[in-house]
């Protein structure tokens, strides 16, 4: 900012010798994460990938396919990280 208030480059942010105290980039400072539509994300994901788990669990079974295993593997891997999703947006939604 100028010493008269006025702002020269139309931008909001002081000129680039006083920028230290700013965040970079262009993001407000009072952004703010989609936390419901996280949630509901994370929760169709674990949904999801918990059903493809057992539904690849029982054919792996059934044929005695190793690739079956496999993606039955990284669909309980995709729930695992889906759920612990679900804690941390549960977490963050408290402390707002």
């Amino acid at each position: 900012m100028t010493g008269d208030g006025r702002d020269p480059e139309g931008d909001g942010r002081p000129p680039d010798d006083e920028d230290e105290d700013w965040p970079p980039g262009g993001e407000p400072l009072t952004a703010r994460s989609a936390l419901g539509l996280r949630a509901v994300l994370s929760g169709i994901a674990l949904a999801a990938a918990l059903a493809a788990a057992v539904v690849f669990a029982i054919v792996a079974n059934r044929d005695g396919g190793g690739a079956t295993w496999g993606a039955a593997a990284v669909c309980a891997a995709v729930a695992v990280i889906a759920a612990a999703d679900l804690v941390v947006v549960a977490r963050r939604a408290r402390h707002r």
